[in-house]
């Protein structure tokens, strides 16, 4: 469904609920012990009365007391061709805070509308007018729209005739029942009946159908019937998170308010996927929303009832089958941690980790991993010209393992624990260490100094080497530990799917072995870069040396990439500027060594890193802050794509004003951080696109920043079982959560504009 489609069902609701809601009290009443009120018939209620002049037609309503007309639902229409009505001029009402619309305009006692007219034929001399209108009485009860036809006389003077509704239909006496003569009105039924209360027209229950389901279930009143539309879930429980309902099937109905629209008859079921936080049996409360009519026009209006489901413990191996064995069921769209979730769950053990494996390749080259390559090669050239095929290998083994090792330990605790061991080390103290220590890595391999030793502590040393070399190869591994914790904290949807795997079924084996393997997965490339690095490296002289300085300058470029998470923009665009004139300066000198073509070559790039370093000058000077484009958004960077305007919150009662405010409008929750490498990405390449942007224009945008990722952030994360940035959830317009259409990691323009168009249309 596109925003158009959106635009429409949105209109449709807002006229819909006044025809649904309006009379639901009218079925209270019936039921109801205390006895029937007297109302008056809708005629009687709101009394008209229409004169013309020349070229105006003037409609007095005369409102009994204690009832009121909607200004909004008024509108009048020409049914006598060559008449035609102009827009009409609307006395001033009164406002007031309706319980399903908000604030309304509304009119008590009176209300006068002036309506121009135009003859396109000089004989017409009356026009047949039609009326439309909607009012209520101040106790609550609300009639259906009304649509009335009058004829008015049409003079050439100001005098001429008038024509109203002032005289009861005979057979209708003021004071009469309005139930009563609805139920015996034809429009409404051939035979007197009573309304049945909401609850025993719609039975509501709901219970477990497996571990990982819940069906809702409602029996239905014969002569009554529910909104397929209009079915919504919610559950504040800890124990678990609601999915997307699977419903069945209903029947085609023409509704008057709604238009086409399906329906149920007799019975309903709802199967409610849910995620669970442990296996341990327990309760939730589960509150759920509905509407219905009975048959011939008489409506409820929206019905919220909440019930506590008993969830039974949970087996490993038990699988949350209920929906898929639904007959007529619409399973929900599966999210890609959701089906790597599925696929943990239910297929063989040495398919699952494959999958995982593909999936940790597939995010090798991500800005969460690239910057581990210079840290792991730099570490095999500082072994010196003597280090072999092998030894580069054993070395790149012991920092990819160690690496996988922290990645599965972090997760599964991340999973168990409910927060996010990562996330901690991106405090700004543990950057600036880790910073630091990148940049004396790097100074000592661009020969600022040398780490020298007393003479009898280094013969100790050497001894020791030359009976066990594991000291190195423990070196490497504890930069694998650090980088896994510090450099790539990124959230992705293999990631996400295996801790909700682990989170649901308490299984920290599986989950933590597929962990394990899509590290794996991630380091492969690793593996491969760091072994080239010893064959392919040159054994002495000053090609070795050359290498160095650029694995130094690697190195330092990944310290900057480490401070810019808390560094501001602008510094962080001069800090890569002065490591590009270091680099510069680096290769001009280097230049003048070299005679031929490579000395050529590294006097123009040395050339162009100055440049660039100009660049960066000009653009932070200027408001710059991308170093991939240090003049964007300057005047000299040209026209920069808008941003999404988003609205930050902080809590979760943030949050939940914020969608109960959203007025039945699509809500959008981006979870972002200052270190979080995916959300700038998303930030620059997904939400700028011009596509997306209008996929998004008529969605409520909110972003929450969790970079503090203090005991708030905690929670509001917490709320959602989502264990960091980059997450994306969507609330759809009944308020609840759309599950199922989560997004988790970085996704590109193209991908996102075409997830927006599947949930829009699911709506």
């Amino acid at each position: 469904m596109n925003t158009g489609s959106i635009s429409r069902d949105l209109a449709g609701m807002f006229q819909g609920i006044v025809g649904t809601a309006c009379v639901a009290a009218l079925a209270l009443m019936a039921a109801s012990a205390r006895g029937e009120e007297d109302l008056l018939r809708p005629e009687d209620a709101f009394r008209y009365h229409a004169t013309a002049t020349d070229d105006t037609v003037v409609v007095d309503w005369e409102i009994a007391p204690g009832y009121y007309l909607y200004r909004s639902r008024m509108s009048y229409a020409s049914r006598t061709p060559g008449v035609t009505l102009g827009a009409p001029e609307f006395s001033q009402g009164k406002i007031k805070e309706d319980e399903f619309f908000g604030k309304q305009e509304i009119y008590h006692d009176s209300a006068n509308i002036r309506i121009p007219y135009t003859r396109m034929a000089a004989d017409a001399d009356h026009l047949t007018l039609e009326l439309k209108v909607q009012g209520c009485a101040d106790a609550g009860i609300c009639y259906p729209p009304q649509t009335w036809t009058t004829d008015v006389a049409l003079q050439s003077s100001g005098g001429g005739t008038s024509s109203s509704n002032a005289a009861p239909p005979a057979g209708a006496p003021a004071g009469k029942n309005l139930l009563q003569e609805l139920a015996r009105d034809p429009e409404f039924g051939d035979s007197a009946r009573e309304f049945l209360p909401p609850d025993e027209a719609f039975v509501f229950s709901a219970e477990m159908a497996d571990p990982y389901t819940i069906r809702a279930h409602w029996d239905i009143a014969d002569g009554y019937y529910l909104y397929r539309s209009k079915f919504g879930f919610d559950s504040t429980s800890k124990a678990a998170q609601l999915g997307a309902p699977a419903l069945p099937a209903g029947k085609s109905k023409h509704d008057e308010s709604f238009g086409d629209t399906e329906v149920y008859y007799h019975q309903a079921d709802v199967l409610v996927p849910i995620s669970r936080a442990t296996p341990a049996s327990g309760e939730m409360e589960l509150e759920a929303a509905y509407q219905g009519c009975a048959e011939g026009g008489i409506c409820y209006p929206p019905i919220k009832r909440k019930t506590v489901v008993l969830i039974p413990e949970a087996q490993a191996s038990e699988q949350p089958s209920a929906i898929a064995a639904s007959a007529g069921a619409e399973p929900p769209a599966a999210s890609e941690q959701d089906w790597l979730t599925k696929i943990l769950r239910q297929d063989s053990l040495f398919y699952a980790l494959a999958i995982f494996f593909v999936a940790g390749l597939g995010l090798a080259f991500t800005p969460c991993v690239l910057p581990m390559v210079p840290i792991l090669s730099s570490l095999i050239v500082g072994q010196g010209p003597k280090l072999g095929t092998g030894r580069a290998f054993t070395l790149s083994l012991a920092y990819v393992v160690a690496m996988s090792l922290v990645y599965a330990v972090a997760g599964v605790a991340t999973a168990l624990l409910g927060k996010n061991l990562q996330a901690a080390f991106q405090h700004p103290a543990v950057i600036i260490a880790f910073s630091l220590l990148f940049v004396l890595f790097a100074a000592a391999m661009l020969g600022a100094f040398e780490l020298q030793m007393p003479a009898a502590i280094q013969n100790r040393l050497v001894a020791v080497s030359n009976r066990q070399r594991g000291g190195t190869i423990a070196g490497v591994a504890v930069m694998g530990v650090l980088s896994a914790l510090i450099v790539g904290p990124c959230v992705a949807a293999p990631l996400a799917g295996a801790l909700a795997y682990i989170g649901q079924t308490g299984d920290p084996v599986r989950g933590g072995l597929a962990l394990f393997v899509l590290s794996l997965g991630m380091g492969a490339p690793l593996l491969a870069f760091g072994t080239s690095a010893g064959t392919l490296l040159p054994k002495a002289g000053r090609w070795m040396e050359a290498v160095k300085k650029a694995f130094g300058i690697l190195l330092l470029g990944v310290a900057v990439w480490l401070l810019a998470r808390i560094l501001p923009a602008t510094v962080s665009l001069l800090a890569w500027g002065a490591l590009a004139a270091y680099a510069g300066v680096l290769l001009v000198m280097g230049s003048r060594r070299s005679a031929g073509l490579p000395g050529q070559l590294a006097k123009a790039f040395g050339v162009g890193a100055f440049v660039y370093t100009a660049l960066t000058v000009v653009g932070a000077a200027a408001g710059g802050t991308d170093p991939l484009r240090p003049l964007a958004g300057t005047p000299l960077g040209g026209e920069q794509a808008p941003e999404l305007a988003f609205r930050t919150i902080k809590s979760v009662d943030d949050l939940d004003r914020a969608v109960s405010e959203a007025g039945g409008r699509v809500v959008m929750l981006d979870f972002y951080a200052d270190w979080c490498v995916s959300c700038k990405e998303m930030e620059k390449y997904t939400f700028t696109d011009a596509a997306v942007q209008r996929a998004l224009r008529d969605a409520i945008l909110l972003r929450a920043d969790v970079t503090a990722n203090d005991a708030t952030d905690q929670a509001l994360l917490a709320r959602f079982g989502i264990y960091g940035p980059p997450t994306i959830a969507f609330f759809g317009r009944d308020g609840t959560e759309q599950k199922s259409y989560r997004v988790v990691g970085f996704v590109p323009a193209a991908k996102f504009q075409s997830h927006l168009e599947g949930l829009f249309g699911s709506g």
